[in-house]
């Protein structure tokens, strides 16, 4: 399994409810969870930044995790968190619908996404965590998310249809290349 080959062997996973279904990062990758705060719109920005959040004088860009995982928008509600995450030095928040346990697991437990999936170019999940009493928990790439993030920018071109949501867009610019 060598995406997910480490020195470690245990990782720990931080679980956000995104669209009714588990979903987790490593807490290598995040920063802290906060309560959810005002996204403030960037005109123009690409369409998978929602805004801007001011983070104790940092201007930190958020990403919808509902939006780009299943399509619909996180409705903003008591239990709302935003994931501040950073990867190769970009500090992103990641809308979430619920901040839901931290799981401490086997690295053995971590399996690649069905190769179906794969091939069909699903890469949203970096690794799905096997549990033996519970559903298993789809581990999110940073670098997909960033991905649309980027491809949300480029411009549609005229007569193109229009994928059914953000992250088939950048399914669709990435078979392109």
């Amino acid at each position: 399994m060598s995406t997910h080959e480490s020195n470690a062997s245990h990782i720990t996973l931080a679980c956000f409810e995104v669209a009714g279904d588990c979903y987790a990062l490593d807490v290598t990758q995040l920063r802290e969870v906060v309560r959810w705060q005002a996204v403030t719109p960037l005109p123009r920005a690409p369409e998978l930044i929602e805004g801007v959040i001011d983070l104790r004088g940092a201007i930190v860009p958020v990403v919808d995790l509902g939006r780009l995982l299943r399509g619909t928008r996180i409705t903003p509600g008591k239990r709302t968190r935003i994931a501040i995450a950073e990867i190769d030095g970009l500090v992103v928040g990641l809308a979430v619908d619920a901040a839901s346990e931290v799981v401490s697991a086997d690295t053995q437990a971590l399996c690649d996404p069905p190769a179906l999936a794969s091939q069909a170019g699903y890469d949203a999940a970096r690794a799905v965590l096997r549990r033996p009493d519970a559903s298993p928990i789809l581990v999110v790439a940073l670098d997909h998310v960033l991905e649309c993030v980027y491809r949300s920018a480029l411009p549609v071109e005229e007569g193109a249809a229009e994928p059914a949501h953000p992250a088939a867009a950048a399914e669709a610019a990435r078979r392109a290349r």
